[in-house]
């Protein structure tokens, strides 16, 4: 199969990042574009670390599950019984399985249905106050409930600040530490990290507002993430996941099984726990995409098909993978 559609594409939308396509065990196409640290004019490489935004939900709803697997928390377990008097507006019904399905009907500090450039958001408390889960709580507080838990499905980065916190406080283990534990470990994926803003390591990019210029993301996004975004992967790291992910390495299997089951429909989408499906197939993905950061992956169990595209821009990454949905996905749904 020829690439040649994706190295066009990169040159004509100036496309910085990484992309990676392959099938089980084989690398069918893998290549960086643009540049990592524009200011020095440092490239980006194949094993460059990028943040993924919203991909982190993926990582978050397998360190609440694991723990439902292990018996520390249940599907029907209340956030209410883990916050006690914090938060005071999450109703009382909400249950994890709410959570995980985006269907809590919480008030989100980071409504992505308000409207307006992903770039305008900027957060109401300083970037640094923002390093731990624990600290999210100042940012949480004051968002009336949208609807009755259940009854429908809103997307809701805070409700995934709310796992990550219950996590915490039920594990006993800092949120950071259960992801690398019990994602980032036994999937093999070395360098999976979440990384403050304000002091990257080598082999990691700078996350830039525009296609051009210098201005990044530091002063729109929290210092270090949490259960809603900020980690930082590879496109290699990705290509262990999946695998990693389907073989019951990381939860048990029958877990995994319902996690990518639909529990919601959205458009062209179905939402399960913490992962995306499109509307047939078995192809299951994450996503993120916020200031700076633009990132999809795509797998399919049952052909070991999978595509990472990861671009530190904040739109870089729609074109690429709107190419390889045609080239790749889109076949297989009759599209």
């Amino acid at each position: 199969m020829s690439f040649d559609v994706i190295d066009a594409l990169a040159a004509e939308k100036d496309f910085s990042g990484v992309v990676s396509v392959s099938r089980g065990d084989s690398v069918e196409f893998a290549k960086a574009y643009g540049l990592a640290h524009r200011g020095f004019g440092i490239p980006n490489e194949l094993d460059t670390r990028f943040a993924i935004a919203s991909g982190t939900k993926g990582f978050t709803a397998l360190a609440v599950v694991g723990l439902i697997a292990d018996g520390v928390l249940d599907l029907t377990t209340t956030a209410r019984s883990v916050l006690g008097d914090d938060l005071p507006l999450i109703d009382s019904a909400v249950t994890v399985e709410h959570l995980l399905a985006h269907r809590s009907g919480i008030g989100d500090y980071f409504d992505e249905d308000a409207g307006g450039e992903i770039t305008d958001y900027v957060l109401p408390v300083p970037m640094h106050a923002l390093a731990t889960t624990e600290d999210y709580l100042a940012v949480l507080d004051g968002f009336p409930t949208k609807f009755p838990p259940g009854t429908q499905l809103a997307y809701c980065n805070g409700g995934y600040v709310v796992l990550a916190l219950i996590a915490e406080r039920t594990s006993g283990v800092p949120f950071h530490d259960l992801v690398r534990s019990r994602i980032c470990k036994p999937a093999n994926m070395c360098d999976t990290e979440f990384l403050r803003s304000d002091e990257l390591p080598g082999r990691t990019a700078l996350g830039y507002l525009h296609t051009d210029g210098l201005r990044t993301n530091v002063h729109h996004l929290p210092v270090r993430g949490t259960g809603d975004g900020g980690i930082y992967s590879t496109i290699a790291d990705f290509r262990a996941f999946w695998p990693a992910l389907f073989e019951g390495r990381i939860v048990p299997e029958p877990w995994v099984s319902q996690m990518v089951r639909p529990h919601s429909s959205a458009s062209s989408l179905r939402c399960g726990l913490g992962f995306w499906m499109y509307s047939s197939g078995d192809f299951v993905r994450l996503e993120g995409y916020d200031a700076g950061v633009s990132f999809r992956s795509v797998h399919s169990p049952g052909s070991g098909l999978t595509y990472t595209v990861i671009s530190n821009s904040s739109e870089g990454a729609w074109p690429i993978t709107r190419a390889l949905d045609e080239l790749l996905i889109d076949p297989f749904l009759g599209r």
